[in-house]
């Protein structure tokens, strides 16, 4: 079904409602909007922290410890 199809079904559901349904599902598109406003947002920075170089410094810092210092070892 095609966006404009299912608007036009949503639209034609929404005139038959009494007023206070219908309000029900526009408070509930609003909800819709705003999620999918922050997932958005969300994605973004993820994106934008994956592309910075602000960690690059992290690689190559050398490791403090290694298994050497362990005094026991747990196998799992």
């Amino acid at each position: 079904m095609t966006r404009q199809a299912i608007i036009e079904r949503t639209l034609k559901a929404i005139n038959q409602l009494p007023e206070d349904k219908a309000e029900k599902i526009s408070d509930f598109a609003d909800f819709m909007l705003k999620q999918y406003e922050e997932q958005q947002i969300s994605k973004g920075a993820q994106q934008l922290s994956a592309s910075s170089i602000a960690f690059d410094f992290l690689e190559q810092e050398e490791d403090l410890y290694s298994e050497k210092d362990l005094k026991q070892t747990y196998n799992g």
